[in-house]
């Protein structure tokens, strides 16, 4: 346990030393700590863990009362010889906080080698009177911009034009915003004054992108955006929707799931469908094979067929008749009794073959007994 401490000790001690970032000795030896562009100043740790302070809160106030207030002058805070940090101050309404807002906040904090930058936030009533109506609200904005990490000090409530109180209060330097000149309905330009006191740096304005660009963009698309908020769960009240409406963006989001399964067995299809192709290939391959076996020419069934004709033309066949015997000589003798014959006479007909000619001999005699009867039915009655 001694020894789990006594790390613990030295690694605390390590890391303090580390983080103050100015030269010392290390409890009496040689080493000493300095600045190195390896560490990060405190200023950016101390960011990086917690939000930045608003100007009413004891951290603003401290760092605002350490600040020996005289302004620097333009050339030693380019020359990075100033002997503090420069305070810049800029401002904005900063309604739906995006990258637009974020980079013209990183060029205000990096316009001079040492800056620290205070960003102050308009309110709802004043900016809703002097430029409309805003998607978010102070509250929500004045935490957008606090998180944002090029940010030292947000001041809330931030006034539409500047004069010497408000700059002395907050011990400004310079002030930072886009050269364009913002007019009013009382001067030409907010910032002629801080331009005639040379405290004013420019920044410029991303392109593509602003928080009126956003709006209209949920404006061309208000119908996409009802039927998400509608299948996340918000009510037609909520979205300010008549209930025809909701019931008509309700429907397309049906269809619309049913087109996403639609599309989603399709693409199961398509994915299974090489499978599929490659086993009907191969079952195919395996039938042909059997067809051929079966029905070739050189098949089972031609050799069956073949044969089967071959019995059934035999069977069809009619037997041939059986030889006559010769005439008898001019002596009345037979051939049988002649030289020629002797010895050679053929032997009677099988009885098989006795059976079928007595057969073919009567079946004659009924097929003709059976066209005479057709035949007299056919003859006409006699007048008798």
């Amino acid at each position: 346990m001694s020894r789990k401490r006594t790390r613990l000790s030295s690694e605390e001690e390590m890391s303090g030393k580390l983080l103050e970032m100015g030269s010392g000795e290390q409890n009496g030896s040689e080493t000493s700590f300095t600045s190195s562009t390896n560490l990060p100043p405190t200023d950016s740790i101390q960011s990086l863990q917690t939000a930045a302070p608003f100007s009413t809160d004891p951290i603003a106030i401290a760092e605002r009362e350490r600040c020996h207030y005289g302004r620097i002058p333009r050339a030693a805070a380019l020359a990075g010889t100033a002997p503090r940090r420069v305070r810049v101050y800029s401002d904005g309404i900063y309604d739906m906080f995006h990258q637009g807002h974020a980079r013209q906040l990183q060029q205000a904090k990096t316009v001079f080698p040492n800056v620290y930058l205070i960003v102050g936030v308009c309110s709802d009533s004043l900016t809703h009177s002097r430029k409309g109506r805003t998607v978010m609200t102070e509250d929500e904005r004045y935490e957008a911009v606090r998180h944002c990490r090029y940010v030292d000090e947000v001041v809330r409530d931030a006034p539409w034009e500047y004069d010497e109180e408000f700059l002395d209060k907050h011990k400004i330097d310079f002030v930072a915003h886009d050269d364009i000149p913002y007019t009013t309905e009382d001067c030409e330009d907010t910032y002629a004054m801080i331009k005639a006191k040379d405290m004013f740096v420019a920044t410029e304005r991303t392109e593509g992108v602003s928080t009126s660009d956003i709006v209209a963009r949920i404006v061309r698309d208000y119908d996409i955006y009802v039927r998400r908020n509608l299948a996340r769960g918000y009510s037609a009240k909520e979205l300010n929707v008549s209930f025809l409406n909701e019931k008509k963006f309700r429907l397309q989001n049906k269809m619309d799931e049913l087109k996403d399964k639609g599309k989603k067995v399709m693409t199961n299809i398509g994915e299974k469908r090489v499978d599929i192709l490659t086993k009907w290939e191969e079952k195919s391959r395996e039938l042909i094979d059997a067809f051929l076996l079966l029905f070739g020419p050189d098949g089972r069934l031609s050799s069956i067929w073949n044969e089967s004709k071959g019995r059934l033309m035999q069977a069809l066949s009619q037997p041939p008749s059986p030889r006559s015997s010769p005439p008898p000589s001019e002596n009345g003798d037979s051939h049988s009794h002649s030289p020629t014959h002797r010895g050679s006479a053929s032997p009677p007909p099988p009885k098989s073959r006795r059976y079928e000619t007595l057969w073919e001999a009567q079946a004659g005699n009924w097929m003709y007994r059976a066209l005479n009867v057709l035949g007299s039915r056919k003859r006409p009655y006699s007048a008798s």
